[in-house]
């Protein structure tokens, strides 16, 4: 099955491809290009489509496989934090995802059909300027994964189904992938976000550094609960048992789902995730009978494990999502820090690829993410623990991703002498706020850098075509300055003035001043 009709070899690939600048993939001694694609993605999970949507609408060309025949089913990832709306927000998914989510809903503890007692596990915020969306946002992974899909298809790009990486070799000048089907696709790069059990990974070599963060058995499955029965759809409902727990969640959209989670006392204990086997166990553990259980779409087990790759990149190859980092579902962070890994890469890959920056920008991929992955893995470890030990602490801002930056990256360079200790600097997120009659993240949608002249500051006399210019006024999130404001959305560049390193911050990502600012109206006051 192919994710778009008529796309039945890397033949078909290849020639439905139109490229746009050739001038960044690699070429052989007689300047002939020897690449079938840019990128090759293995994995169409959320962090291999956010990298695809991302690739496609600064036009490079990616090859996405994925082994299965179609896209993940179960609602697995179901918590999108603050941070991945807002990427979703950029890449024009957003308001698809919003209608399709909805709330998270109360706690409710049961003792057998007698109500014990509600409670809040995720804190609730109230948007503001700055921070539009401020709360985690209950959806299935599986509808996560549909939006995106169809985002990505809308561009021209799709998903080779049923298609799998099985082995690579790379060299100075690309990458060359082996597919399950005995094909091979040669790039100039290749990303595995093939998951934690990563072939892409295992093929470089690299290990994996980590702990078994539970040795206790785990299950987690889509139910179809049948109206009427105790199990409203109002709440997160709670049930403990000497053998274990049950939580049922019950996912927005018709139909009646929930998502199930099982918790087994005894590491040694079965998990039968058979239809039979879900419905005895809610049956054993819950007022629920099994013929209330109408249906059983997906279902899987597990023990919860945190582990980090020891690398994020081999040469031309890079490891993003599970693939780099496995973390425990506690605070709903893995999939968001996938969708954050996919959102750094791309736009330096299309500088790369598409506007001459040196391969070392490269670098920065590694060295940003990977110690936010193994501070979000110690957060995610601590939340199960605390919440295997009875404590269950209430999820507030730590989870929703907004306040992690690249502070103290190569990138993240701020000339100004001397600012408050509590300052909006260089590797900070970009807040949002008013501008001219919209939002600063309208102004920041889409493919380009930004440069903010926020108070006095002068915008100068010239700017590359991927680099916006905007004015406004004294800000209190901003301060005063110039601040250059990268795709994804973090402070790159901060300074008093252009003279102050402007020019060579953007010569360091390919970019030359070669036309004039590309203003917007000032905005409206803070």
């Amino acid at each position: 099955m192919l994710g778009v009709p008529g796309f039945n070899s890397v033949k078909d690939w290849r020639r439905s491809a139109v490229p746009e600048d050739r001038s960044a993939v690699p070429e052989d001694r007689n300047g002939n290009t020897n690449t079938d694609t840019d990128v090759v993605i293995a994995g169409a999970g959320p962090t291999g489509l956010v990298l695809a949507l991302d690739l496609a609408r600064r036009g490079v060309r990616a090859l996405l496989l994925e082994r299965a025949d179609g896209l993940f089913p179960g609602s697995r990832g179901k918590g999108l934090q603050p941070r991945s709306q807002e990427v979703l927000d950029d890449l024009g998914v957003l308001p698809g995802v919003l209608a399709a989510g909805s709330a998270y809903p109360r706690m409710l503890a049961w003792e057998g059909t007698e109500r014990r007692g509600e409670w809040d596990m995720i804190e609730r915020s109230e948007p503001t300027e700055r921070v539009p969306y401020a709360n985690t946002l209950l959806i299935p992974q599986s509808r996560t994964q549909e939006l995106l899909y169809e985002r990505l298809t809308a561009l021209g790009g799709g998903v080779r189904f049923g298609t799998a990486l099985t082995g690579l070799r790379q060299d100075d000048g690309g990458v060359e992938a082996e597919l399950g089907t005995g094909e091979t696709v040669r790039a100039a790069f290749l990303v595995g976000a093939d998951g934690g059990r990563s072939t892409v990974r295992r093929a470089l070599g690299i290990g994996m550094t980590g702990e078994t963060v539970d040795p206790r058995p785990m299950l987690v499955a889509d139910v179809r609960i049948a109206p009427g029965a105790v199990a409203d759809r109002d709440h997160w409902h709670v049930w403990r048992a000497p053998d274990g727990g049950v939580a049922l969640c019950p996912l927005p959209g018709d139909g009646g789902l929930f998502q199930l989670a099982a918790t087994f006392e005894d590491p040694a204990a079965p998990v039968d995730t058979t239809p039979e086997g879900v419905r005895a166990l809610l049956a054993a553990r819950t007022p629920l009978s099994p013929d209330e259980i109408a249906e059983v779409p997906w279902a899987s087990d597990y023990r919860a494990r945190a582990a980090l790759a020891d690398r994020f990149r081999e040469g031309r190859v890079f490891l993003a999502g599970d693939a780099a980092h496995v973390h425990s579902p506690a605070g709903g962070q893995g999939l968001n820090t996938g969708v954050q890994d996919a959102y750094n890469l791309g736009w330096k890959l299309a500088q790369v690829l598409r506007h001459g920056a040196p391969a070392a920008l490269l670098d920065s991929y590694e060295a940003e993410r990977r110690p936010v992955a193994a501070d979000v893995l110690g957060l995610s470890t601590r939340l199960h623990r605390a919440t295997a030990d009875g404590d269950a602490p209430q999820r507030g801002g730590e989870v929703q991703q907004l306040g992690l930056g690249y502070r103290g990256s190569a990138l993240a360079v701020d000339t100004r002498p001397r600012t408050p200790g509590d300052a909006l600097r260089a590797g900070d997120r970009a807040p949002d706020g008013p501008y001219a009659g919209g939002r600063l993240f309208d102004l920041f949608r889409g493919p380009h850098f930004t440069l903010l002249a926020v108070g006095t500051a002068a915008l100068p006399d010239a700017l590359p075509e991927p680099v916006r210019a905007a004015r406004l006024p004294a800000d209190e999130a901003y301060g005063t300055g110039l601040f250059l404001i990268r795709p994804d959305g973090y402070v790159g560049w901060a300074g008093d003035h252009a003279d102050a390193g402007l020019d060579a911050y953007l010569t360091a990502l390919g970019l030359t001043r070669a036309a004039a600012p590309r203003a917007v109206p000032e905005g409206m006051p803070a």
